[in-house]
């Protein structure tokens, strides 16, 4: 099968599988009520739930806005909106979307063009991270809503006895000999899911190279730079982490969630993880299931470098906001997203939620500051950040990755790049499936 055959096949299976959608469609306005805006939501802790609350009594009866919830994992919430909008689903009004996944939407029409008003609007001092990851072959195609990114987490007293000075950028080779020095944990996320690509991609934009070198062009066209010296010092460090034994025994099953579990007990030292970290933590704390000490304990830094004295690309990710192309309420639907990213609302979803603010302004918020003392750490980190290959195709690069590249223990720099980017290419032009 050629990529044209990839595509259609693609649509076709999206659209024949929106038939069982049709019971779920979901309502529009109410008999002499205000028009109600559909806003497909990623689930959080609720809150989305309360910006929609607030934006419709902000709207004053022009508008109101339900939340029909989206499946928890990323690839779920994809699917679940392309079978919608391949369906020609005019339910969909508003959508929050993971960056990835937006040039495959934008690429297939399904979001609505962002009037110039609005981008001059949604734009203005908004992280460098967030703004790439909302445009797509130079036009902004969603609204930049929260961003999030990767930091280096670290017990200070396991980096004092490791003599590593975290006030200046360490790097993945120093954190290797720290923990095993130490022997204490270095948390990565190694299991097979979209978090292992997160890190291969960290990895390899932090070594100076690119997974998809040429996004724009044809599909058939596509320059990967995987087999490349970037592919391999990552593939390395990758390898190195996994035979030493300091990612841990359950290093090819390693979640966020698994590595900050370990990163609270007595074998926790180093942790590249997202910001939920802290407010967990002290979650714990108040509970009385975490001793204040060990939150007192807890330290930040910026991304792990490959090579010393060169900068890293930490990871990007988060929220945008799209407005779906099929929706019958287009205008309502783009004033309902300003009023969603508003930098206020950003910053109380950052307090109540854990969500980094896409918006600069927001990390000045003294509320902010208080309940995330890394804020700053936090909003340079996303303007260094680098994001995932941005695609259509973005779901057969990931999936590549993550077959060729795990479990982590078999990994070889001499090996694992060249046939993770000979697959992963054959899958592109139809000549593989997943």
């Amino acid at each position: 099968m050629n990529a044209r055959g990839v595509r259609r096949t693609r649509t076709a299976i999206a659209a024949a599988a929106v038939v069982a959608l049709t019971g779920l469609a979901a309502c529009g306005s109410g008999e002499g009520g205000p028009p109600s805006l559909n806003w497909y939501v990623n689930p959080d802790s609720g809150g989305q739930e309360r910006i929609a609350k607030e934006c419709t009594a902000e709207a004053g009866g022009e508008y109101t806005i339900k939340l029909p919830r989206l499946p928890r994992d990323a690839p779920g919430q994809r699917e679940q909106l392309i079978r919608r909008l391949a369906g020609n689903d005019t339910s969909v009004d508003i959508m929050s979307l993971d960056p990835p996944f937006i040039p495959e939407f934008a690429q297939a029409g399904y979001l609505a063009p962002v009037p110039e008003d609005v981008k001059a609007q949604v734009t203005k001092d908004v992280v460098a991270g967030a703004l790439q990851g909302s445009t797509w072959k130079d036009e902004l195609v969603a609204l930049p809503f929260w961003a999030n990114t990767q930091l280096l987490w670290y017990r200070k007293s396991v980096a004092e006895q490791a003599g590593l000075d975290m006030s200046q950028p360490v790097t993945w080779d120093q954190l290797i000999e720290a923990s095993q020095k130490t022997q204490k944990r270095l948390g990565v996320q190694g299991t097979r899911a979209e978090s292992l690509t997160v890190w291969i991609n960290a990895m390899i934009s932090s070594a100076g190279g690119q997974i998809l070198e040429n996004p724009g062009a044809e599909v058939t066209q596509y320059k990967l730079g995987l087999d490349s010296d970037a592919g391999r010092r990552a593939a390395e460090v990758m390898q190195t982490i996994a035979r030493s034994g300091v990612g841990g025994p359950q290093l090819a099953t390693a979640t966020e969630d698994i590595n900050a579990t370990e990163f609270e007990g007595p074998d926790g030292g180093f942790m590249v993880n997202w910001p939920f970290v802290w407010p967990r933590a002290q979650g714990y704390v108040k509970a009385g299931t975490m001793q204040k000490p060990t939150l007192d304990d807890y330290g930040w830094a910026m991304y792990p470098a490959m090579t010393q004295g060169e900068q890293s690309r930490p990871p990007y990710g988060g929220i945008n906001i799209g407005i779906s192309a099929l929706s019958k309420q287009k205008d309502l639907a783009f004033k309902a997203g300003q009023c969603i990213v508003d930098e206020k609302k950003q910053a109380a979803y950052f307090i109540s939620d854990g969500n980094p603010p896409s918006a600069k302004a927001a990390y000045e918020d003294p509320e902010v500051l208080k309940a995330f003392p890394m804020a700053p750490l936090i909003r340079e980190s996303l303007d260094k950040s680098a994001p995932r290959p941005q695609t259509p195709y973005y779901n057969e690069i990931s999936g590549g990755l993550q077959r060729t590249w795990q479990p982590p223990s078999v990994v070889d720099p001499n090996t694992t790049p060249k046939d993770s980017q000979s697959l992963i290419t054959a899958i592109l032009r139809g000549d593989a499936l997943l």
